[in-house]
């Protein structure tokens, strides 16, 4: 009576374990499509202010979280598969995806964090010298295009205020024709706008640009390391439900076996 007990516990163990497992597997991979869309969303919208950032952390994080969110999306299915079949291999393999998973997460989380410690600095140190030494250069393009952006979008002039524009090597150049600012600085772009700096035609924040990116870019990672600590810690979850139902699956063979 005592072993049938036993046995009948096991299998309401395993089976809900199994059912714990498919829930488990809907919310990983709704997390993995999550963690997808954060990654690629940073890279194809604000692509454009990438090239004014000194280091290439803020890049990686989101590169990190593509590529996290890729393998979730896989390993869910593997996941539905193995704990369908109840086959240990594939149970051993979808807990060792997990763990690299869960690894690949907390890296990009905890790069994040690292560089929004840092951003500030690195911003204060790096963003007046690229904006000025690079402006409308040959093969600076890309730069060029990202400081008209960052003015427009953020509705700023120049990195701290309007006045660093006056040491800048394209208003000290002919190209400039006499402007006192880039063209991207006024509130209604025409051409040679930026001949008159007056608060009524230009941008006047205070702070500058300097201080929009650095809340757009704080705010962006924080998103990212929320994600990616977040799904971490559910798939830290599953795995360890996993480990569960492989030791009950081993457990009931042990028994099937015994009693041949």
């Amino acid at each position: 009576m005592t072993a049938v007990y036993k046995d009948e516990e096991a299998d309401w163990l395993t089976v809900c374990l199994k059912y714990l497992l498919f829930v488990f597997n809907f919310l990983f991979w709704v997390g993995g499509v999550a963690v997808l869309g954060v990654g690629v969303w940073t890279l194809v919208e604000k692509s454009d202010y990438l090239s004014l950032l000194a280091s290439s952390t803020f890049a990686v994080s989101a590169y990190i979280l593509i590529l996290a969110g890729s393998m979730v999306v896989v390993t869910g299915f593997l996941g539905c598969c193995a704990v369908i079949r109840e086959q240990k291999s594939c149970l051993s393999m979808y807990f060792f995806c997990l763990l690299v998973i869960f690894l690949i997460e907390l890296v990009a989380g905890v790069l994040a964090y690292v560089y929004y410690q840092r951003l500030s600095e690195e911003l204060k140190q790096h963003l007046n010298q690229t904006m000025t030494d690079n402006y409308a250069q040959p093969g600076r393009e890309a730069i060029t295009l990202a400081v008209d952006r960052l003015q427009q979008d953020f509705k700023c002039c120049g990195s701290n205020n309007s006045r660093d524009w006056m040491v800048s090597v394209y208003v000290s150049s002919k190209q400039a024709e006499d402007r006192l600012v880039p063209d991207s600085c006024c509130k209604t772009i025409t051409p040679h706008c930026g001949n008159r700096d007056h608060p009524s035609n230009i941008y006047k924040v205070e702070g500058g640009c300097i201080t929009k990116l650095e809340q757009f870019l704080a705010n962006h990672l924080l998103v990212i390391g929320a994600v990616g600590i977040g799904v971490a810690c559910l798939q830290l979850a599953g795995a360890v439900l996993t480990a569960c139902f492989i030791y009950l699956l081993y457990k009931e063979e042990e028994e099937d076996f015994g009693t041949l």
